[in-house]
Protein backbone atom coordinates (compact mmCIF):
# COMPACT_ATOMS: atom_id res chain seq x y z
CA UNK A 1 0.00 0.00 0.00
CA UNK A 2 1.72 3.18 -0.93
CA UNK A 3 0.15 6.64 0.05
CA UNK A 4 1.28 9.76 1.28
CA UNK A 5 -1.80 11.45 3.19
CA UNK A 6 -5.13 9.53 3.76
CA UNK A 7 -8.43 10.72 4.72
CA UNK A 8 -11.85 9.29 5.54
CA UNK A 9 -14.58 11.02 4.69
CA UNK A 10 -18.25 10.98 3.81
CA UNK A 11 -18.82 12.38 0.31
CA UNK A 12 -20.42 15.34 -0.80
CA UNK A 13 -23.87 13.64 -1.83
CA UNK A 14 -23.81 10.13 -0.49
CA UNK A 15 -24.37 10.00 3.31
CA UNK A 16 -24.78 6.78 3.11
CA UNK A 17 -21.14 6.02 1.84
CA UNK A 18 -17.61 6.02 4.08
CA UNK A 19 -14.44 6.28 1.61
CA UNK A 20 -11.20 6.41 1.76
CA UNK A 21 -8.52 8.47 -0.15
CA UNK A 22 -5.94 10.98 -0.91
CA UNK A 23 -6.36 14.89 -1.44
CA UNK A 24 -5.65 15.46 -5.01
CA UNK A 25 -3.93 18.27 -3.82
CA UNK A 26 -0.65 16.97 -2.01
CA UNK A 27 -0.18 20.60 -0.54
CA UNK A 28 -3.56 21.46 0.45
CA UNK A 29 -4.55 21.71 4.35
CA UNK A 30 -7.55 19.74 4.25
CA UNK A 31 -8.72 20.71 7.59
CA UNK A 32 -8.79 24.75 6.89
CA UNK A 33 -10.04 23.87 3.51
CA UNK A 34 -13.14 22.30 4.98
CA UNK A 35 -13.63 25.07 7.68
CA UNK A 36 -13.67 27.35 5.08
CA UNK A 37 -16.22 25.50 2.90
CA UNK A 38 -13.91 24.89 -0.04
CA UNK A 39 -14.28 21.95 -2.14
CA UNK A 40 -11.67 19.30 -1.79
CA UNK A 41 -11.30 16.51 -4.29
CA UNK A 42 -10.10 13.16 -2.96
CA UNK A 43 -8.61 10.11 -5.40
CA UNK A 44 -10.37 7.35 -4.10
CA UNK A 45 -8.93 4.48 -2.70
CA UNK A 46 -10.40 0.62 -2.70
CA UNK A 47 -9.92 -0.22 1.30
CA UNK A 48 -12.52 0.65 3.78
CA UNK A 49 -9.75 1.64 6.73
CA UNK A 50 -6.71 3.63 6.24
CA UNK A 51 -5.13 0.49 8.09
CA UNK A 52 -5.73 -1.76 4.61
CA UNK A 53 -5.97 1.42 2.16
CA UNK A 54 -6.28 -0.83 -0.92
CA UNK A 55 -5.13 1.05 -3.94
CA UNK A 56 -6.52 4.09 -6.28
CA UNK A 57 -9.59 3.06 -8.00
CA UNK A 58 -8.98 5.59 -10.56
CA UNK A 59 -12.27 7.28 -9.40
CA UNK A 60 -12.83 11.22 -7.82
CA UNK A 61 -14.86 12.22 -4.98
CA UNK A 62 -15.41 15.64 -3.02
CA UNK A 63 -15.36 15.44 0.56
CA UNK A 64 -18.63 16.25 2.38
CA UNK A 65 -18.26 15.75 5.76
CA UNK A 66 -14.68 14.56 7.20
CA UNK A 67 -14.42 12.03 9.69
CA UNK A 68 -11.44 10.84 11.90
CA UNK A 69 -8.66 8.55 10.29
CA UNK A 70 -9.51 5.36 12.11
CA UNK A 71 -12.65 4.15 13.93
CA UNK A 72 -13.26 3.70 17.31
CA UNK A 73 -12.98 -0.19 16.58
CA UNK A 74 -9.90 0.13 15.15
CA UNK A 75 -7.97 2.17 17.78
CA UNK A 76 -9.13 0.37 20.92
CA UNK A 77 -7.76 1.67 23.88
CA UNK A 78 -6.08 4.45 23.13
CA UNK A 79 -2.25 5.09 24.89
CA UNK A 80 -1.53 8.80 25.60
CA UNK A 81 1.92 10.60 26.99
CA UNK A 82 1.76 13.28 29.95
CA UNK A 83 4.27 16.02 30.31
CA UNK A 84 6.40 15.06 27.41
CA UNK A 85 7.61 18.48 26.28
CA UNK A 86 10.18 20.06 28.61
CA UNK A 87 8.78 23.54 28.79
CA UNK A 88 5.29 21.92 29.48
CA UNK A 89 6.69 20.35 32.53
CA UNK A 90 7.97 23.35 33.96
CA UNK A 91 5.01 25.80 33.02
CA UNK A 92 3.13 22.88 35.14
CA UNK A 93 6.14 23.00 37.80
CA UNK A 94 6.66 19.65 37.68
CA UNK A 95 10.33 17.56 37.28
CA UNK A 96 10.94 16.16 34.26
CA UNK A 97 10.20 12.36 34.29
CA UNK A 98 12.62 9.55 34.07
CA UNK A 99 10.36 7.10 31.91
CA UNK A 100 7.12 7.97 30.16
CA UNK A 101 3.75 8.98 31.95
CA UNK A 102 1.02 6.89 30.77
CA UNK A 103 -2.42 6.90 30.81
CA UNK A 104 -5.38 5.75 28.77
CA UNK A 105 -7.99 6.95 26.96
CA UNK A 106 -11.45 4.59 25.78
CA UNK A 107 -12.35 4.09 22.59
CA UNK A 108 -15.46 6.16 23.18
CA UNK A 109 -13.42 9.44 23.31
CA UNK A 110 -12.19 9.43 19.92
CA UNK A 111 -14.06 12.02 17.61
CA UNK A 112 -14.33 13.33 14.36
CA UNK A 113 -12.82 16.73 13.51
CA UNK A 114 -15.02 19.86 12.56
CA UNK A 115 -18.03 19.93 11.38
CA UNK A 116 -18.82 17.42 14.40
CA UNK A 117 -19.02 19.06 17.06
CA UNK A 118 -16.81 18.67 20.08
CA UNK A 119 -18.64 18.24 23.06
CA UNK A 120 -18.26 20.04 27.07
CA UNK A 121 -19.68 17.29 29.29
CA UNK A 122 -22.88 18.59 30.89
CA UNK A 123 -21.69 17.61 34.52
CA UNK A 124 -17.80 19.25 34.36
CA UNK A 125 -19.85 22.93 32.80
CA UNK A 126 -20.49 24.20 36.43
CA UNK A 127 -16.54 23.74 36.71
CA UNK A 128 -15.83 25.68 33.95
CA UNK A 129 -12.43 23.99 33.27
CA UNK A 130 -12.67 22.94 30.00
CA UNK A 131 -9.29 22.67 28.43
CA UNK A 132 -7.24 21.63 24.65
CA UNK A 133 -3.93 20.33 24.28
CA UNK A 134 -2.71 20.14 21.06
CA UNK A 135 -0.75 16.89 20.25
CA UNK A 136 0.99 14.76 17.55
CA UNK A 137 -0.57 11.15 17.16
CA UNK A 138 1.20 8.02 16.03
CA UNK A 139 -0.83 5.49 14.28
CA UNK A 140 0.92 1.86 14.39
CA UNK A 141 0.53 -0.36 10.85
CA UNK A 142 1.32 -3.76 12.38
CA UNK A 143 0.85 -5.46 15.77
CA UNK A 144 3.57 -4.51 17.98
CA UNK A 145 5.07 -6.39 21.61
CA UNK A 146 8.19 -6.25 23.05
CA UNK A 147 9.80 -3.99 20.64
CA UNK A 148 13.18 -2.53 20.44
CA UNK A 149 13.75 1.39 19.92
CA UNK A 150 16.07 0.92 16.84
CA UNK A 151 13.06 -1.06 15.41
CA UNK A 152 10.11 0.81 16.52
CA UNK A 153 9.58 2.55 13.50
CA UNK A 154 8.91 -0.38 11.43
CA UNK A 155 5.80 -0.63 13.21
CA UNK A 156 4.70 2.81 12.57
CA UNK A 157 2.26 3.18 9.35
CA UNK A 158 1.73 7.37 10.27
CA UNK A 159 0.95 10.66 12.26
CA UNK A 160 -2.31 12.62 12.60
CA UNK A 161 -3.53 15.43 14.77
CA UNK A 162 -5.24 15.31 18.50
CA UNK A 163 -6.65 16.74 20.65
CA UNK A 164 -6.28 15.91 24.08
CA UNK A 165 -9.55 17.20 25.50
CA UNK A 166 -9.16 17.82 29.07
CA UNK A 167 -11.50 18.90 32.68
CA UNK A 168 -8.79 20.31 34.55
CA UNK A 169 -11.13 20.10 38.15
CA UNK A 170 -11.67 16.87 37.23
CA UNK A 171 -7.99 16.16 36.87
CA UNK A 172 -6.53 17.96 39.66
CA UNK A 173 -9.35 16.55 41.62
CA UNK A 174 -7.67 12.87 41.37
CA UNK A 175 -3.91 11.25 40.89
CA UNK A 176 -5.30 9.50 37.56
CA UNK A 177 -6.16 11.15 34.34
CA UNK A 178 -8.11 8.80 32.54
CA UNK A 179 -11.28 10.14 34.23
CA UNK A 180 -11.18 13.55 33.45
CA UNK A 181 -9.60 12.75 30.00
CA UNK A 182 -11.68 10.37 28.92
CA UNK A 183 -15.07 11.67 28.25
CA UNK A 184 -17.31 11.12 24.99
CA UNK A 185 -15.64 12.89 22.01
CA UNK A 186 -12.25 14.15 24.23
CA UNK A 187 -10.05 12.60 21.97
CA UNK A 188 -10.65 14.33 18.12
CA UNK A 189 -7.89 13.30 15.57
CA UNK A 190 -7.15 14.40 12.01
CA UNK A 191 -8.05 15.26 9.28
CA UNK A 192 -5.49 13.19 7.68
CA UNK A 193 -3.11 10.50 8.63
CA UNK A 194 0.59 11.28 7.36
CA UNK A 195 2.67 8.44 5.95
CA UNK A 196 6.00 8.20 8.08
CA UNK A 197 7.75 8.24 4.89
CA UNK A 198 6.81 11.83 4.83
CA UNK A 199 7.82 13.07 7.96
CA UNK A 200 11.52 10.78 8.17
CA UNK A 201 12.14 12.97 11.89
CA UNK A 202 9.34 14.48 13.36
CA UNK A 203 11.77 16.96 15.32
CA UNK A 204 11.28 18.78 11.75
CA UNK A 205 7.49 19.38 12.51
CA UNK A 206 6.50 22.08 14.42
CA UNK A 207 2.40 22.18 16.30
CA UNK A 208 0.73 25.17 16.83
CA UNK A 209 -2.79 25.74 19.07
CA UNK A 210 -4.78 28.07 18.10
CA UNK A 211 -7.93 29.77 19.91
CA UNK A 212 -10.23 31.83 18.18
CA UNK A 213 -7.83 32.29 16.01
CA UNK A 214 -4.79 33.44 18.55
CA UNK A 215 -1.96 31.56 18.50
CA UNK A 216 -1.50 29.80 22.71
CA UNK A 217 0.69 27.24 21.58
CA UNK A 218 3.83 27.54 19.47
CA UNK A 219 6.39 24.40 19.90
CA UNK A 220 8.75 22.34 17.03
CA UNK A 221 8.87 18.84 18.03
CA UNK A 222 12.51 18.64 19.34
CA UNK A 223 11.15 19.92 22.75
CA UNK A 224 9.91 16.36 23.19
CA UNK A 225 11.40 14.39 26.42
CA UNK A 226 10.79 11.22 24.74
CA UNK A 227 11.04 9.92 20.96
CA UNK A 228 8.30 8.45 19.15
CA UNK A 229 10.89 5.53 19.07
CA UNK A 230 11.11 5.97 22.72
CA UNK A 231 7.47 5.64 23.39
CA UNK A 232 6.34 3.08 21.03
CA UNK A 233 8.95 0.29 22.58
CA UNK A 234 7.94 1.54 26.27
CA UNK A 235 4.27 0.84 25.88
CA UNK A 236 4.68 -2.23 23.65
CA UNK A 237 7.12 -4.02 27.03
CA UNK A 238 5.01 -7.14 27.53
CA UNK A 239 2.02 -5.33 26.02
CA UNK A 240 -0.02 -6.35 22.57
CA UNK A 241 0.07 -2.95 21.02
CA UNK A 242 -2.87 -4.29 18.42
CA UNK A 243 -2.59 -2.63 14.72
CA UNK A 244 -4.22 0.32 14.44
CA UNK A 245 -3.30 1.70 18.14
CA UNK A 246 -3.23 5.16 18.88
CA UNK A 247 -0.72 6.82 21.07
CA UNK A 248 -0.95 10.62 21.78
CA UNK A 249 2.44 12.15 22.35
CA UNK A 250 1.67 14.52 24.88
CA UNK A 251 1.60 18.51 24.84
CA UNK A 252 3.68 21.71 24.26
CA UNK A 253 3.94 24.39 26.78
CA UNK A 254 0.53 26.89 26.78
CA UNK A 255 -1.91 24.79 27.88
CA UNK A 256 -5.12 26.79 28.88
CA UNK A 257 -5.21 26.38 32.36
CA UNK A 258 -1.55 27.69 32.44
CA UNK A 259 -2.16 31.21 31.17
CA UNK A 260 -2.54 34.35 33.17
CA UNK A 261 -5.78 34.99 32.55
CA UNK A 262 -6.39 31.60 31.54
CA UNK A 263 -7.83 30.44 27.93
CA UNK A 264 -10.28 27.65 28.31
CA UNK A 265 -12.92 26.44 26.10
CA UNK A 266 -16.62 27.44 26.57
CA UNK A 267 -19.33 27.08 23.83
CA UNK A 268 -18.96 28.31 20.23
CA UNK A 269 -15.48 28.46 20.64
CA UNK A 270 -12.84 27.12 18.07
CA UNK A 271 -9.73 25.42 18.44
CA UNK A 272 -7.23 24.64 15.80
CA UNK A 273 -4.38 22.15 16.45
CA UNK A 274 -1.88 22.67 13.59
CA UNK A 275 1.21 20.11 12.57
CA UNK A 276 3.25 21.41 9.69
CA UNK A 277 4.31 20.50 7.32
CA UNK A 278 2.27 17.79 5.77
CA UNK A 279 -0.64 16.80 8.52
CA UNK A 280 -2.23 20.23 8.98
CA UNK A 281 -5.10 21.51 10.93
CA UNK A 282 -7.67 20.31 12.88
CA UNK A 283 -10.61 22.01 13.80
CA UNK A 284 -12.76 21.93 16.67
CA UNK A 285 -15.75 23.55 17.41
CA UNK A 286 -17.02 23.45 21.05
CA UNK A 287 -20.55 22.55 22.13
CA UNK A 288 -22.26 22.52 25.25
CA UNK A 289 -23.80 19.07 25.95
CA UNK A 290 -27.49 19.23 26.20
Amino acid sequence: MSFDRLVRFVPKGDESKVLIGEPTDAAVDVGAAVRKGEDVQVKVFSGSSVLDAGAPTGDTATIGRILSPLTQAEVGTIRCIGLNYKKHAEEAKMQIPAIPTVFLKPATSLADPYPAPTIIPKHTLADDSADYESELAIVLGKEAKNVSEADALDYVLGYTASNDISSRASQFAQTQWCYSKGFDGACPIGPVLVNKRLVPDVGKLRLRGLKNGKVVQDSPLTDLIFSVEKIVSFLSQGTTLPKGTLILTGTPAGVGFAHKPQELLHDGDEFVVEILPHIGSLYNVMENEK
